[in-house]
């Protein structure tokens, strides 16, 4: 049986698996280990889906819990996708922030799946890279 729940904190190395396994850890740091470190560290919202104690399923974000909610990272394991893993998480998530927006950045190839959940695209968002300057 699946279980979904908060948790404070995972391991490097449960978020290294996870993301290789999905896929996400193509546009991810991979290369970087204490980036990675800092980007569960730097996250108030990790949510994740276990099997027997095994982590098939995460969903790290940032959030206030009443206004908005952004997703940084959706990943299945990959032996786990197409069993509605993704969407139970999200679920979960909106069921903790019911008052706040959830935004993420979806991969060229998630978006059908974002589309069939209902999400909707956005058309003001905007970002600034590391080392691109303000003008």
């Amino acid at each position: 049986m699946i279980t979904f729940q908060v948790e404070s904190s995972i391991t490097l190395e449960e978020y290294v698996f996870i993301l290789d396994d999905s896929g996400l850890g193509k546009r991810r740091p991979m290369d970087d280990p204490e980036h990675l470190q800092r980007m569960i560290e730097g996250s108030n919202l990790l949510v994740t889906a276990r099997e027997n104690g095994q982590l098939v399923g995460f969903l790290r974000a940032l959030t206030d819990q009443c206004y908005r909610c952004f997703i940084a990272d959706l990943a299945v394991a990959k032996a786990y996708q197409g069993k509605g893993i993704g969407r139970k998480m999200l679920q979960f998530t909106r069921d903790l922030a019911q008052d706040a927006r959830l935004i993420l950045f979806a991969a060229e190839d998630a978006e059908p799946f974002y589309q069939k959940l209902g999400f909707k695209l956005h058309e003001r968002c905007y970002q600034l890279k590391p080392g691109e300057e303000l003008n």
